[in-house]
């Protein structure tokens, strides 16, 4: 066992280590134009939710070397190299988010993708990752066979991504996907540093300059207190999305296993998490509507589905006093099927097939009105706001009821022929859907 865990007949002498690792610090010419081409792949990768378009990027970029020079100059007491990989990575990070914040900024699709998202919470389970790539990282750079595992590590630890969500935030104006990312930038390089400096002082590499013992002990209580500061917000993030997940598991459960109403259906549930004992559970009944004496009975058993703290609110119909939130529920149609005289289902069967048709047709499609305005006033400077909704229509003729996509437009001046043609052109292809309404006002 011993001989499969010995690194010494493949470990690389230390002067080509340190010199491999010096290399990679270099940050001008060829590296500065790849890490450029390399953060306009990976923006247009996240912009696109493109997974395969990431991972390219990652592969090419060449942000790894002053990260782990960082770990090594510290390790072996090279001041020369701490300094020289601390500013070359500050150079690869101002220009990375400079890139991808211009990139952000010309790209018409200003939709927040899951590829985005993913790097804007980061927790412990980050910090392992990067401590772990980082181990795997200094451990290839040591060895004479490197084989595949430094662009394995450029990929498990997503250096790139963090720093193109960053310039996405400077970009839309989002404050919240700004810091989340440089915080998961931050993570990694400090977690992959880290794991460099612990291979090398443990491997006993070479010092460049001997130090006294009291200049050794305070180096390594202010690296310990970096590590410490870096980490601790991560395990709290993790700590919450866990008891999130947990809330709405039990919840999910809840809900399944005490809302088996013969003649009741849930047909939309919402869950609050708060973090501060004000969580929620709101659920919106149709049918027959269910009793106080069993509503009671509802929120006595939310102790067993350890839901001990939990607000249970519960609403029957779409009645005036309901405060429905209908754009985001989808279900205006719903609306229109108990209100309308004219339309009767006899069959509580097809009431529920027909509910169902009209919510699948009806899903959560979520219109960014914000971008879609703006981008309208620069077609046409007439255009002052805008509004889009789905709309129930009826045809009496042939029995027939249908959505309707409608744009409503408040104007400056009234639109022209072809300024009023032109724009209909736009938004069908913008909205995807050739048979929208337009109303102006």
């Amino acid at each position: 066992m011993r001989g499969r865990f010995n690194l010494s007949h493949e470990q690389e002498d230390y002067q080509s280590t340190i010199l491999a690792i010096e290399k990679g610090v270099e940050f001008k010419g060829v590296n500065v134009w790849t890490l450029i081409f390399a953060i306009f792949i990976a923006s247009i990768g996240l912009n696109v939710n493109s997974t395969a378009v990431v991972i390219g990027a990652m592969l090419i970029s060449p942000l790894m070397g002053p990260i782990m020079g960082l770990g090594l100059s510290i390790g072996i007491n090279d001041f020369v190299l701490l300094k020289k990989s601390i500013r070359n990575l500050s150079v690869a990070v101002v220009i990375s988010i400079i890139t991808s914040s211009i990139y952000f900024y010309i790209s018409p699709l200003n939709e927040v993708q899951s590829e985005l998202l993913s790097r804007t919470t980061p927790t412990i389970y980050d910090v392992l990752i990067a401590l772990f790539g980082g181990f795997a990282g200094i451990v290839a750079s040591a060895t004479k066979e490197k084989g595949t595992v430094i662009p394995g590590v450029a990929i498990a630890t997503a250096l790139m991504p963090p720093l193109c969500t960053a310039g996405f935030g400077i970009a839309t104006g989002n404050f919240y996907y700004f810091i989340g990312a440089a915080y998961l930038f931050f993570i990694n390089a400090v977690m992959i540093s880290f794991s460099t400096f612990l291979f090398v002082r443990f491997f006993k590499f070479p010092l460049k300059k001997e130090v006294d013992k009291a200049h050794a002990i305070k180096v390594k209580r202010y690296i310990y207190l970096v590590v410490t500061v870096t980490v601790l917000p991560s395990i709290y993030s993790a700590y919450m999305i866990v008891q999130k997940t947990i809330f709405k598991t039990n919840a999910v459960n809840f809900i399944n296993k005490e809302f088996d109403f013969k003649q009741s259906q849930v047909i939309n549930k919402t869950f609050t998490y708060h973090w501060n004992d004000s969580d929620q559970i709101e659920v919106l009944l149709t049918g027959k509507r269910i009793d106080e004496p069993t509503i009671a009975k509802l929120k006595k058993k939310l102790p067993d589905y350890s839901l001990n703290k939990v607000r249970l609110v519960i609403k029957q119909g779409l009645d005036s006093n309901s405060n429905v939130d209908l754009s985001k529920l989808k279900s205006g149609i719903i609306e229109e099927i108990y209100h309308k005289n004219d339309l009767v289902l006899a069959d509580k069967d097809e009431q529920i097939r027909v509910l169902k048709e009209q919510l699948i047709a009806e899903q959560n499609v979520h219109y960014p009105i914000k971008e879609i305005t703006e981008e309208m006033n620069a077609i046409n400077p007439k255009i002052q706001s805008a509004s889009v909704n789905r709309l129930i229509y009826y045809e009496v003729g042939n029995n027939k009821m249908d959505t309707i996509l409608t744009v409503n437009l408040k104007l400056k001046y009234r639109l022209k022929n072809t300024e009023h043609k032109a724009l209909e052109k736009w938004m069908q292809k913008r909205f995807k859907n050739n048979k929208l309404k337009i109303i102006t006002e």
